[in-house]
C-alpha cells in the first residue's frame, strides 16, 4: 500500500502533536519537515525519521513526492502558506485559527474551490471522544432544539509570550488562541448556525504579569516579558439567525481563583456539560436526571484528540471525503472572532 507522504511546515510546540500522530499512522509517511530555524528543522526531521528538511516552505511545496502538508506556523502566515500549498496541488491541514482576517479566510476558501484539494481546519476539540459522544446524543434529538450555550476558557496566569503576545503574528490574544476552541466547539454542537450579531469586549488592564512569582506557566520558546500587545481577556454575546445565543469569555490573565474551562449546552429537551467533564441532563417520568456517560475520557484528552484529527485528515485525503472541519467553517469562525474584536474596538454591536 502506497502511503500518503506528508510535509509538516513549522516545527514548534504544536507541531509535535502533528509529527507524532503522522509518524504513528499506518497509511502516512512523515516525509519532510520545514522550519525557519535550520537546526530545529534538521533535528526534528531526524527525530521523526523524515527523509528531508527545509528552511523555505516554497522549496518543500516544489517537492512532487509530498501530497499533503500540515501548517503549524504563526497565525499571520497561515493564508499565504495554505494558498501556496493548494496551488501546488497539496492537500492541507492548517492549525486554528484559519488565518487572521475574514478577507484572508475568503481567499483561502477560493483557493480550495479552485484547486479541488481538501483543506481541514485544526479545530481539534471536535475530534475529542467526549465531543463525538455528545454529538451522537444531539443528532439523535436527546437535547432537542439547542438555544443557548456558554463557554469559558480562563487562565489566571497564562500569557505564553513570544509570538502569542505579538498581535502582528498572532492576530490577537486569548480570544484567537484559546477562546477559538470553545467558540468553535459550541458552534459545532449547536448545529453551525449563521451569525446574526455580536457584542464583544476586550480588556488590556493587567499586562502579562511577568512580575508574579511562585507560579509557573507555559512559556513560548521565544518568551520575552517586555513584549506584549494583545488583550488580557475578551468576552462576547453572539446571536444567531435561528434565535440561539452563545456567551463566551477567554483570558490569558485574570484575577481568578483558578484556571477554568467550562462548556455548557442547553436545549428544550435536555442539556449537557462537556467540560470539565461530560454530563448530560435529561428529564424522565417528571424527574430531572443527571447522566454520567461511562467513557474512557470524560474530559478533553489532548493526545487522543490530535490522533483522531490526524486520522480523519488522512482518511479524507485517501478517500476524497469532506472533513468535519472544512474551510467554510474556518471562514465562519473567523467572522465571529473578527466580529468580537470589531465590536470591542468600536463599542457597538456588529451585525451580519
Amino acid at each position: 500500500m502506497r502511503k500518503l507522504k506528508i510535509g509538516v511546515i513549522g516545527a514548534g510546540s504544536i507541531a509535535e502533536m502533528h509529527l507524532g500522530s503522522f509518524s504513528m499512522h499506518e497509511c502516512a509517511e512523515l516525509y519532510a519537515v520545514c522550519d525557519l530555524n535550520e537546526e530545529r528543522a534538521k533535528t526534528t526531521a531526524e527525530k521523526y525519521n523524515a527523509e528531508k528538511y527545509y528552511t523555505d516552505y516554497t522549496k518543500l511545496l516544489e517537492d512532487r513526492e509530498i501530497q499533503a502538508v500540515s501548517i503549524c506556523t504563526w497565525n499571520n502566515t497561515h493564508a499565504e502558506i495554505a494558498i501556496a500549498a493548494l496551488n501546488a496541488g497539496k492537500h492541507v491541514l492548517v492549525e486554528k485559527p484559519l488565518t487572521t482576517s475574514v478577507e484572508k479566510a475568503l481567499e483561502i476558501e477560493d483557493a480550495v474551490k479552485k484547486s479541488g484539494k481538501i483543506l481541514q481546519v485544526g479545530f481539534v476539540r471536535r475530534f475529542a471522544s467526549n465531543t463525538q459522544i455528545l454529538k451522537t446524543f444531539i443528532d439523535a434529538g436527546e437535547l432537542g432544539e439547542i438555544y443557548y450555550a456558554k463557554a469559558s476558557s480562563i487562565r489566571r496566569l497564562g500569557n505564553p509570550g513570544g509570538w502569542f503576545s505579538d498581535k502582528e503574528r498572532s492576530g490577537g490574544g486569548p480570544l484567537i488562541d484559546i477562546g477559538v476552541h470553545v467558540i468553535d466547539l459550541c458552534w459545532y454542537l449547536m448545529g453551525r448556525p449563521k451569525v446574526k450579531s455580536i457584542s464583544g469586549n476586550t480588556y488590556d488592564l493587567l499586562g502579562n504579569r511577568s512580575n508574579v512569582k511562585n507560579l509557573s506557566f507555559y512559556k513560548a520558546a521565544d518568551y520575552d516579558a517586555t513584549k506584549n500587545n494583545v488583550e488580557d481577556m475578551a468576552n462576547a454575546l453572539i446571536r444567531f439567525e435561528n434565535g440561539a445565543t452563545l456567551f463566551v469569555d477567554a483570558s490569558f490573565t485574570l484575577h481568578a481563583k483558578k484556571d477554568e474551562t467550562t462548556i455548557k449546552i442547553y436545549g428544550d429537551k435536555g442539556g449537557a456539560e462537556i467540560e470539565p467533564s461530560l454530563e448530560i441532563i435529561s428529564e424522565k417520568n417528571n424527574t430531572i436526571l443527571n447522566i454520567t456517560p461511562q467513557i474512557n475520557h470524560a474530559t478533553f484528552n489532548f493526545t487522543e484528540a490530535f490522533h483522531s484529527e490526524i486520522d480523519h485528515f488522512v482518511e479524507c485525503v485517501l478517500e476524497n471525503k469532506e472533513p468535519i472541519s472544512p474551510v467554510q467553517d474556518g471562514v465562519e469562525i473567523m467572522k465571529i472572532l473578527c466580529g468580537i474584536y470589531e465590536s470591542s474596538e468600536k463599542g457597538i454591536e456588529v451585525t451580519f
